[in-house]
């Protein structure tokens, strides 16, 4: 029970993180927390449903973690990009870039 508390509370930070932050590393950052708070919630609830459920939970924890890794390099080379050409990295200014 207390992992899906805790899991609830990272999610409900990440989701404010990317609501209210405007710094993009900040908001991969709190993509991350949600990528991680999923994973607790997978490998908890897992291991409540049993032992067979539980190895299913920690496959599919595995794959979140290769897709957060993918997120983090394509999101990194995104904000590179955007700073080389804005020399900032506030998110407000990127429809700018638009055409």
């Amino acid at each position: 029970m207390q992992f899906l508390l805790l899991t609830a509370f990272l999610f409900c930070v990440g989701v404010y993180g990317v609501l209210a932050r405007k710094n993009a590393v900040l908001v991969l950052m709190s993509v991350e927390l949600i990528l991680n708070s999923v994973n607790i919630n997978l490998i908890a609830l897992g291991v409540y449903r049993g032992f067979d459920q539980a190895v299913v939970g920690q496959v599919f924890a595995l794959f979140v973690i290769a897709v957060a890794a993918a997120e983090v390099g394509i999101g990194l080379a995104i904000v590179l990009l955007i700073y080389r050409n804005r020399a900032d990295i506030d998110l407000t200014q990127v429809d700018l870039m638009k055409g």
